[in-house]
């Protein structure tokens, strides 16, 4: 069933990006920015296989994946700005978060915020939920943005590069796709165990 779904993903991906051109790839890549899981994985290395065609120029379209990642990382970004702290205030406590993980985070976010989400942005999963903390904790705009983007950039040439080389075997081989859902969902796997951790010791500890 979940390979039935992510097939069926990449299908619609597909899709969009030789219907829409560069403005596909923009609004694929903000939905996957705005923390919603949209692979990215799929999307790049798709745009990097029309490239191979001369549908697209590959600076360009690993430009259109940044500019799509930045607008959908400013949504994220607002969200957490707005309503992020009040809702940790309100009901953080819930899902083990408080006060002072507030402001953890902004002294996190003050010291090291700029190569931190410059990292985050180079890291499956990891990218798609920077953007929240980060508006949470207020980072300022201008920094955010840049190193979104510059990070973003690399991430999506990386991938469309990847597409580009692989060519038509990128549309032909399934195994490939399936190779990039098994290194998401390895980094998932990890993620989930560092939930498990973060869990474990916040109730340890109350």
């Amino acid at each position: 069933m979940i390979d039935t779904l992510l097939s069926s993903l990449a299908s619609w991906i597909s899709a969009v990006i030789s219907t829409g051109g560069y403005a596909g790839i923009i609004v694929l890549m903000a939905i996957e920015s705005a923390c919603i899981p949209l692979p990215s994985e799929v999307i790049m290395p798709f745009a990097g296989f029309l490239a191979s065609t001369g549908r697209f120029n590959l600076a360009l379209a690993a430009t259109a994946g940044a500019i799509g990642c930045n607008v959908g990382s400013t949504l994220a970004y607002v969200v957490g700005a707005r309503g992020g702290r009040r809702a940790v205030r309100r009901w953080g406590r819930y899902v083990l978060l408080d006060v002072d993980d507030l402001e953890r985070a902004d002294r996190f976010f003050a010291r090291l915020g700029g190569p931190a989400v410059f990292i985050a942005r180079l890291l499956p999963v990891i990218r798609t939920f920077i953007a929240l903390p980060a508006g949470i904790a207020r980072m300022p705009q201008l920094k955010f943005q840049l190193y979104t983007f510059a990070g973003s950039w690399l991430w999506s040439y990386a991938l469309a590069y990847a597409g580009y080389k692989l060519g038509e075997r990128w549309n032909s081989d399934p195994e490939l796709r399936a190779i990039m859902h098994r290194f998401d969902a390895a980094v998932l796997a990890v993620l989930v165990i560092g939930l498990g951790w973060f869990v474990w010791r916040r109730l340890r500890a109350r």
